[in-house]
């Protein structure tokens, strides 16, 4: 068995995804038309504890994602996910070119927690009240404690996470 990420098309077709670690010229398309929420060349984003990712349909990039291997917790922290303007609901009020790509990137966390020997748990903060509850209703994510300042933070464990993995092995 092997990981094969998938989008679904406007048609409700599986589009193959290709996931491999984002290049300069991915996180310069972020700054260009049509513009992204978050530029990707930022010194935020550039932290050296990141791993970052881009999935592309063909060459069209669709979503970028930042992963942090956290050994001392034996967990994958999804740092920041983030799809293309066309597919993300937050800049797109018509029906978005892909969607799937928040499942499909938080898959590919789960991957790498597994490849670490992590069992594939992964960790993720809700940056809205909408995202939280879909989190907890589609994707089995339990919230963890918070500290007065931060987002609600998830886990994707056992289960849950093998649910969403085990989508994309073929």
């Amino acid at each position: 068995m092997r990981f094969q990420p998938f989008v679904f098309d406007r048609r409700g077709e599986q589009a193959p995804v290709t996931i491999e670690p984002m290049t300069q010229r991915d996180a310069e398309l972020t700054n260009g038309e049509p513009l992204w929420q978050t530029s990707w060349t930022s010194e935020a984003l550039s932290d050296e504890r990141f791993q970052r990712y881009a999935a592309k349909v063909g060459d069209e990039l669709i979503a970028l994602g930042a992963y942090e291997i956290l050994e001392h917790a034996l967990v994958v922290h999804i740092v920041y996910l983030e799809a293309q303007p066309e597919s993300n609901p937050t800049l797109d009020e018509g029906r978005p070119k892909y969607t799937g790509i928040g499942r499909m990137m938080i898959a590919y966390g789960i991957k790498l927690s597994i490849d670490n020997g992590f069992a594939g748990d992964v960790v993720l903060e809700a940056k809205t009240t909408e995202l939280a509850r879909h989190y907890e209703r589609d994707l089995g994510a339990v919230q963890l404690p918070t500290f007065q300042s931060s987002a609600p933070r998830y886990l994707i464990a056992d289960e849950a996470a093998k649910r969403i993995f085990f989508t994309y092995l073929v």
